[in-house]
C-alpha cells in the first residue's frame, strides 16, 4: 500500500525537467486530460486515479511525449467551427404527429422572430445612415 501512496503523489518539480514552467505545465496536463476523457489509453498504471492525476504523472514519467501533446495543444487552438447553415433547422424525430406540428410551429415561429430582427436593424441602420447625412 505504500508504493500505491508514493506513486500517486507527483508534484510540480517532479515535472519540470519534461516542461519549461508551471504555465506550460497547466497547458499540456489540461490536453493531456482532454485526451483521456476522450478515450486516450493512459501511458501509466492508473491506480484509480482521476484524469488530471494520471496526466501529471505520465507527465513526470517521461514516458509522454512532451512534443506530441505541446502540438496537439496548438492544433486544438487552430480549427475554427464552421457554423453549417442547416444548423439553424429544426429536426422532430418525434413519431407523433402532433409534436411534429409543433416543432415546425416553433421552427416558423422563430424564422419569423429573425426576420423581424433582421428588418428592425435594417430600420435603425437606414434611420442612422439618414441622421448622419442630415448633419452634413
Amino acid at each position: 500500500m505504500q508504493g500505491v501512496m508514493n506513486m500517486a503523489r507527483t508534484v510540480n518539480s517532479d515535472t519540470l525537467p519534461f516542461v519549461s514552467s508551471r504555465y506550460e505545465l497547466g497547458m499540456l496536463s489540461s490536453q493531456r486530460v482532454r485526451n483521456l476523457n476522450g478515450g486516450a489509453a493512459p501511458v501509466i498504471e492508473t491506480y484509480g486515479d482521476k484524469p488530471p492525476v494520471i496526466a501529471l504523472r505520465e507527465i513526470a514519467s517521461g514516458k509522454l511525449s512532451v512534443e506530441q501533446l505541446r502540438h496537439e495543444f496548438v492544433q486544438s487552438y487552430k480549427t475554427i467551427p464552421v457554423a453549417d447553415e442547416t444548423e439553424g433547422a429544426i429536426e422532430s424525430k418525434s413519431e407523433d404527429p402532433s409534436l411534429r406540428e409543433l416543432d415546425a410551429e416553433l421552427e416558423d415561429a422563430i424564422i419569423a422572430e429573425d426576420e423581424m430582427v433582421a428588418e428592425e436593424l435594417e430600420d435603425v441602420l437606414d434611420d442612422s445612415v439618414m441622421d448622419s447625412g442630415a448633419e452634413e
